[in-house]
């Protein structure tokens, strides 16, 4: 397991000039670039950050998250994203990598590849579909994807509000093993989650500002769906069955439409980079031999 000590921080400009707290492994071999989930850290990946695993692993923390300013602008559109991947790319000296995605991430790595071809070797989406994701909320309890799509976008919305008032209250909350234990015991985890990694992971998170972060969705959830007729790189996704924020249906059928492309589906939530970290690891490294 990696420990969040290890994980190497350091700031990059993006084009807009806004500052970006970006991060690594230190490891080296091919290079591979984590589009994370909205508003998560490095320390969802401890197989990935271990400097050992034979991948020179990069990523960065949103906008306004984990110690990346909020843009003067207030610019946290698709295009902003997609600014900053390549901002921490160029940094980096990378010309080309394997994209990781999760969550909403995965929305930024497919469009990024689609307009950057070139600097896209292979995608690995983990729980997150290209485009229209909020759609796919709550597939497991079969909301019709037009009231779901309304259902989260009126909770971002209300959460802009709401969360001035929540964020004195969720930046205290004391994430001990205890309190990790509950989310487990309210199935926001599975049980295979590593106690120590989730506590990194949630006590991070609940750090940012809970409007921010709101805004951060609302955004998000604005970018269609993309063309996958347009992806050409090596491509696996992979699902979880009880996933409430990504519909494992909809991840194999986007994986339908894309030639090639490998499908998988574990028994897990929207949270598979924490719950199942080897099962990511070794669909990453099996990405890695195909774009080889």
């Amino acid at each position: 397991m990696i420990q969040p000590a290890l994980v190497r921080f350091h700031d990059v400009r993006s084009a807009d000039g806004t500052v970006l707290r970006a991060w690594g492994n230190g490891g080296s071999g091919p290079a591979v670039l984590i589009s994370n989930g909205l508003g998560t850290n490095p320390y969802a990946w401890p197989a990935l950050l271990r400097p050992d695993n034979g991948m020179r692993v990069l990523g960065w923390n949103h906008r306004g998250i984990g110690g990346s300013e909020r843009p003067e602008s207030g610019r946290v559109d698709m295009d902003a994203h997609l600014e900053d991947m390549a901002a921490v790319m160029d940094d980096a000296g990378v010309d080309s990598a394997v994209v990781v995605g999760w969550s909403i991430g995965v929305n930024v790595a497919f469009e990024f590849a689609v307009r950057y071809p070139d600097r896209v070797s292979g995608i690995l989406a983990v729980c997150g579909v290209p485009g229209a994701t909020f759609s796919t909320m709550l597939e497991p309890w079969r909301v019709p994807p037009i009231v779901a799509q309304n259902l989260m976008v009126g909770l971002a919305r209300l959460s802009t509000v709401t969360g001035h008032g929540l964020a004195p209250v969720t930046s205290r909350i004391p994430w001990t093993r205890f309190s990790v234990n509950l989310l487990k015991m309210a199935r926001v985890f599975a049980p295979s989650a590593d106690d120590t990694v989730l506590r990194a992971v949630v006590q991070e998170f609940f750090t940012s500002h809970p409007a921010w972060y709101a805004q951060l969705a609302l955004e998000a959830a604005r970018h269609d769906r993309v063309s996958l007729s347009q992806i050409t790189v090596p491509t696996t996704l992979v699902a979880g069955t009880k996933d409430l924020l990504a519909g494992a249906g909809a991840m194999r059928s986007a994986a339908e439409r894309i030639p090639g492309a490998r499908y998988r589906v574990v028994e897990g939530t929207h949270f598979l980079p924490i719950e199942w970290p080897e099962v990511v690891l070794e669909e990453l490294e099996w990405l890695l031999e195909r774009v080889s």
